[in-house]
C-alpha cells in the first residue's frame, strides 16, 4: 500500500462557490457545477459560463434600477447656496458643485449607489468628463459633457482648466442623478428667458451632448420658455461638435 492509497482526496471549492458563496439551486452557476460532475465537454462548461455572465449582468441591472428607483423617491433637493457677482447674471444663484455632491451622496450612498468622475479627455482647447454612477451589485452607467476651458474673467490657464472641469463635473452628476437645483421646478417661478439663456448657450458650448445634459435639468416651464431658443442653441451645439471633432 502506498501513501496515495490512504490519502484523502483533497477537494478544492470551484471559484464560483468561493466568491459568491451558496448559489440558488436554479442560478445558471449551479447547474454548471451539476453538469461538471457529469462530466459535459469543456466547450459546454464555456457555455454555461457565458450564461452565467449574463445571468448576472441582467440580475445586477435590475438591482440598480431598483435602487435607483428608491433613491428618485427621496426627491433631493438641491439648494443655490452662491450667488453671481458680476456679468448678466449679477444677483442670480446656483449650486456649487460641492453643494450639489452635499446633496445628493447621503441617498445615493444609503441605496448603494455611488458617484465619481474622470476626465476623458483633456486636450489644450477642449475638456470632457465622464460621471459613472455605480451600484454595489456590480452595474453603472455613465454620462459625459465636454466643452472649452473657462477663459473668463480673469483666469490663468490652470485656473481655466480647473473651471471649467467643475462645471462639466456638476452638471455631469446632476444629469446623472436626474436631479434640478433648487428653484428650477420646486419653487413655482419659472425664470425669464434671458435668465435662462446664458447657462443655456454655456451647455450648447459644450456639443450636443452638453445641450442634452442641461435640457434633462430643467422643469417643464423653463423648457417652455427656452423653446423658441431651441433650434439656435442646437445651432450652436452643432458647432461645438465639429470644433470637438476637429480637435
Amino acid at each position: 500500500m502506498t501513501l496515495l492509497d490512504v490519502a484523502e482526496p483533497i477537494q478544492h471549492p470551484a471559484p464560483a462557490m468561493q466568491q459568491t458563496g451558496a448559489l440558488a439551486a436554479n442560478s445558471p452557476a449551479a447547474m454548471m457545477m451539476s453538469a461538471l460532475s457529469q462530466g459535459v465537454s469543456p466547450e459546454q462548461i464555456g457555455q454555461m459560463m457565458d450564461l452565467q455572465d449574463r445571468w448576472e449582468q441582467r440580475e445586477a441591472q435590475k438591482a440598480y434600477n431598483a435602487a435607483f428607483a428608491a433613491f428618485k423617491a427621496e426627491a433631493v433637493r438641491i439648494v443655490k447656496g452662491k450667488k453671481v457677482e458680476d456679468g448678466p447674471l449679477k444677483g442670480k444663484s446656483y449650486a456649487e458643485l460641492h453643494g450639489v455632491v452635499d446633496a445628493v451622496t447621503p441617498a445615493l450612498s444609503r441605496h448603494g449607489l455611488s458617484a465619481s468622475w474622470k476626465l476623458t479627455r483633456d486636450d489644450k482647447d477642449w475638456i470632457e468628463v465622464t460621471c459613472t454612477l455605480k451600484h454595489v451589485g456590480g452595474h453603472s452607467e455613465s454620462v459625459s459633457m465636454g466643452g472649452p476651458p473657462d477663459a473668463g474673467g480673469a483666469k490663468n490657464a490652470i485656473q481655466a482648466r480647473a473651471s471649467a472641469i467643475s462645471y462639466l463635473s456638476r452638471y455631469t452628476l446632476k444629469a446623472i442623478c436626474g436631479v434640478a437645483e433648487g428653484g428650477d421646478d420646486t419653487d413655482g417661478n419659472t425664470p425669464a428667458p434671458d435668465e435662462l439663456m446664458q447657462p443655456a448657450r454655456d451647455a450648447a458650448m459644450g456639443g450636443s451632448e452638453a445641450l442634452r445634459a442641461y435640457w434633462k435639468t430643467l422643469s417643464e416651464g423653463a423648457r417652455a420658455a427656452l423653446k423658441a431658443e431651441l433650434p439656435a442653441l442646437k445651432e450652436a451645439a452643432k458647432a461645438a461638435d465639429a470644433e470637438g471633432a476637429k480637435a
